[in-house]
């Protein structure tokens, strides 16, 4: 698994948006500044934790973005699953979007073994972690 820049910055704003959650709506713009993100990048990743419903938006003045849940119940696997995919470093080991790799054997390789210790480990980190954890 590697971290895009897309779940880069989709962390580091739910990350800023749980910093400030007692504050109301924060503009995406203001996100953006705060965060040294591109505004037109960060905007389309808002949109999809949107829909993902991890943040809710507000319209008009003094509108913006918030946190839809509680940050303790926002884990790291549910943000980098809907921002870059399955955590799994090949589709092979994948609960979430498992693709057969061709191999001969998938009882018996060696590669798939370790791939799949990498995915549980990772999987059990990302999901056991929490946006408040972030702060800690």
């Amino acid at each position: 698994m590697k971290l895009s820049k897309r779940g880069e910055y989709g962390l580091r704003a739910l990350q800023d948006l749980t910093i400030h959650c007692d504050e109301g709506p924060i503009s995406n713009k203001v996100l953006a500044k705060r965060n040294n993100i591109p505004t037109r990048f960060l905007e389309q990743i808002m949109l999809t934790l949107k829909h993902g419903r991890i943040v809710n938006s507000q319209k008009g003045p003094g509108g913006g973005y918030y946190l839809a849940r509680s940050p303790d119940e926002v884990t790291l696997a549910e943000v980098i699953r809907l921002l870059d995919g399955p955590l799994a470093p090949v589709s092979c080991v994948s609960d979430t979007a498992f693709e057969s790799c061709g191999c001969p054997d998938m009882t018996t390789c060696g590669l798939r073994r370790i791939m799949q210790d990498v995915r549980d480990m990772v999987a059990q980190m990302m999901e056991s972690t929490t946006l408040t954890d972030l702060l800690k």
